[in-house]
Order: C-alpha cells, then sequence, then structure tokens
C-alpha cells in the first residue's frame, strides 16, 4: 500500500524506502539543481510501512515519533520539502475526513473544562520551552513580514502594528483581548495606543507569565489579566482582538463564538480576528496534530467564518489573506529550535524533540505547499463606524516596504531602528 502511495506521489527528486528486514524501493526522478530533494528514509517493518499507507495523515507522524521511521539522508524538513513539492500527485486518503466532516456540526461543542484540559495539554509547557525558540515577546503566532530580510523580532512588532492599525484605535478605550497568550498583544496595544487592556486565557502557565509582565510601570494600570474562558466574559469593550485563539474553538461553536464577539462590543465597536485557516470546504483537522499537539483545534474555512459571523449580526468590514507569512514564521522556530534542541532534550526527551520537529516541519509544509493561510477578518458593529478606505491601515507598511528597497545591510539597520522606535512609544 505505502509502494503504490509513494510511487503515485513522488514525481520530483527522489526518495528511497529501506525498509526492514532488507527490501529496498525508489521512487521519483532526481532533480540536478536540488541535490537536497535526493531523500533516503528506514522504516523499521512492513507492519509500520503497511499503516503509513493506509493512513499517512496519523501514522507518519507516529512513526518519526517513536523512532519507526529514521531519515537516513538529508533531514526531516528535505522529506518534508519532497513531499510539499509533489502534493498535487498525492493519492486521495481523505476519505474518512470527509466521512466524519458531515457529523461534525452535529456533535457537541467544546465544554468548559474541555476548552480547558485542551488549552493546558499544549500551553501549560514549561515557559523555558517557548523562551527557546520564539522571539522575544513570545508571540506565538504568525508573524508580518513587509521584506524577507527583517528578523522574527521585528516580524512580529509589524504583526502587532499591522493589527493595532486595524482596530482603529484612540487612547482610553476598552479592549478585550480574547486568547491573550503569554501577554504580548496586549502589552503592545497599551504601550503604543494608550488602551486599556482586558487579555483571557485557559491557560495557568501563560497566566503567570503575563501578570508578571504588566507590573511595568509603563502598563501596570492599564493592561490586567484573567484567567477565563471567553464565554464567561462580561461587560462590553470598545474593541476586540483575537491572535491565533479561533483555531481552538471548534466547528461546532463558531456561532456561539461570534455571538459572543457581537455581545461583548459596543454599538461602535471593532474587531480583529486573526486566525490560520485554509481553502476547501471539508477537512479541517490534522489526525496527527489533533491526537498529539492541538486536540479539539480546527482549521476554518473562509465560508465557516463567514456564514458563522453574519449570524451575529456583524458586518464583515475586511478581510485580508496572509500568504506564507506563516510559513516563514515556522522556517524561523523551526531553526531556532533545531539550535536549542540539546536544550529543549534537557526540558524533556528526545521524543518530545521527534514530536515538535515533525510538528513545526509539518506546519510548514502546510502553509508552504499546502492549502493553510492565515485569516485577518475584521468586523463592526456599524457600517459607519471605520473609514471608507483602507488608508487607516497602511502607515506603518508602507513604511517598511520603502526600507525594502534598501541594500540588505542597510535594511537590518532600518528595521532594527524602526523596531527601536516603535518599543519606545512611537507616535501613532
Amino acid at each position: 500500500m505505502l509502494h503504490t502511495y509513494l510511487q503515485t506521489l513522488i514525481q520530483q527528486g527522489t526518495l528511497t524506502v529501506r525498509i526492514n528486514p532488507g527490501k529496498t524501493y525508489h521512487f521519483g526522478n532526481p532533480i540536478p539543481e536540488r541535490p537536497d530533494l535526493d531523500v533516503a528514509i528506514w522504516i523499521n517493518s512492513p507492519w509500520t510501512a503497511f499503516k503509513i499507507g493506509l493512513h499517512p495523515y496519523l501514522y507518519f507522524g507516529e512513526a518519526f515519533m517513536e523512532a519507526d521511521l529514521v531519515v537516513e539522508k538529508g533531514t526531516l524538513w528535505n522529506l518534508m520539502e519532497l513531499v510539499g513539492l509533489n502534493m498535487r500527485n498525492a493519492p486521495d486518503r481523505g476519505w474518512l475526513s470527509r466521512l466524519l466532516h458531515g457529523v461534525k456540526r452535529f456533535l457537541p461543542g467544546h465544554s468548559l473544562s474541555a476548552s480547558r484540559a485542551n488549552v493546558a495539554h499544549h500551553y501549560d509547557l514549561s515557559e523555558k520551552l517557548y523562551r527557546l525558540f520564539l522571539d522575544e515577546d513570545m508571540q506565538y503566532s504568525c508573524a508580518y513580514f513587509p521584506c524577507a530580510q527583517i528578523s522574527l523580532e521585528d516580524a512580529q512588532i509589524a504583526k502587532k502594528d499591522h493589527i493595532a492599525d486595524k482596530l482603529y484605535l484612540s487612547p482610553g478605550q476598552s479592549v478585550l483581548d480574547i486568547g491573550c497568550g503569554w501577554g504580548g498583544m496586549a502589552l503592545h496595544l497599551a504601550r503604543q495606543a494608550g488602551v486599556n487592556v482586558t487579555g483571557v486565557t485557559l491557560s495557568a502557565e501563560q497566566l503567570t507569565v503575563a501578570e508578571r509582565r504588566a507590573t511595568a510601570p509603563s502598563v501596570n494600570a492599564r493592561v490586567r489579566f484573567e484567567l477565563c474562558d471567553y464565554r464567561e466574559v462580561t461587560g462590553v469593550f470598545d474593541r476586540i482582538v483575537s491572535v491565533g485563539m479561533f483555531e481552538h474553538v471548534g466547528l461546532a461553536n463558531f456561532d456561539g463564538y461570534f455571538q459572543t464577539v457581537a455581545d461583548r462590543l459596543k454599538d461602535d465597536g471593532v474587531a480583529l480576528i486573526h486566525s490560520i485557516g485554509r481553502r476547501g470546504r471539508v477537512g479541517g483537522r490534522s489526525a496527527w496534530l489533533n491526537k498529539y499537539i492541538f486536540p479539539g483545534g480546527y482549521i476554518p474555512s473562509l465560508p465557516e467564518i463567514t456564514v458563522a459571523v453574519e449570524k451575529s449580526g456583524l458586518f464583515i468590514t475586511d478581510i485580508e489573506p496572509l500568504r506564507l507569512h506563516y510559513a516563514e514564521t515556522l522556517r524561523h522556530w523551526r531553526e531556532r529550535f533545531q539550535v536549542h534542541r540539546a536544550e529543549i532534550a534537557a526540558l524533556y526527551d528526545e521524543r518530545f524533540c521527534r514530536m515538535w520537529e515533525f510538528y513545526l516541519c509539518y506546519c510548514e509544509l502546510g502553509f508552504r505547499y499546502g492549502d493553510l493561510m492565515v485569516f485577518q477578518v475584521q468586523l463592526a458593529k456599524r457600517l459607519d463606524t471605520l473609514p471608507i478606505t483602507r488608508d487607516y491601515m497602511m502607515p506603518r507598511a508602507s513604511a517598511r516596504v520603502a526600507d525594502s528597497e534598501e541594500t540588505d545591510s542597510e535594511v537590518r539597520k532600518g528595521a532594527a531602528r524602526s523596531g527601536k522606535a516603535i518599543r519606545q512609544g512611537e507616535a501613532r
């Protein structure tokens, strides 16, 4: 079964598969200018090979993390990229996903206790782990790269600025940050725009870090964090922002989520939802990611978002798909993870490292070669709340695009100066 699958899949580049106790197979055609796409793997048994051929979206990752599949020539990313370049040839193994997709809307949504357990599984890992591969502000979501040369740190600042511009903030406004992570977005908005931010999270570890960071004199009167579900929030706010949280809501809860956003917004309020999204109407869950990394997660399609928004009575005032920005973000994370792999193994173990290496590579594959992207969806209760052109979203972005025309050296210097100015409180 695996032989048939790979014979159809691998057309560009070459893959050698060695299966214990002594069979070797070769697939594909060499690409002379891409020697890194000549990859070889070892699989420990015919049974493992059969499982991978039967359900690659689950057992490929399991085999790698359990060391039942080992990359003997090249790296895991070389293997992933080889698969990515050939994805259009992939035989259909999605019949089970399509079958299950039809009944998902009739299943109960995530309860409060299930949501807390799902979040704890991933986000209550050691703070030190995340500090080893994220940027200084611990932004665990898609960065924004106005030019390719800037660092991860400056790309994450650009992301926060881009979102702030879309929120159309004024000093003194109240902001709700749904899924506030370690607090970076809330702190940035409070410092740069003079707004008052309430951040909510279900992760006890994230709350501890966020509260520690909020004691800084520049923000401690403007920012507070709470350990609670978005459905438990009361009151109304001028603005709502949610970055990288909607993916955890679950398909059955989409209507309720956007109704909550509508209920928590003032009549002239604005919301910005930043979420991973996908092209296509079926799917939305990876069996391996759901089992080992993000239990209960679901990646929405744009139609699934827009239908739920319209039921809430909110207006969609802007949609921006961020193409390839998350692929670049994941590349930075993957490279930093590998630099600190020994330290991470000391925190956990080699199996954990293999699992997370696969997670980072697998996600980058989806954004670079698959159907994944990030949607930034701006919402309002009234049509006249925001300016009727998008110019107000662009001032920082246009400055960075101009900087991208400098030499590589000057770009790096300019990005560093820009980041420093922003952190010191650039006037809006």
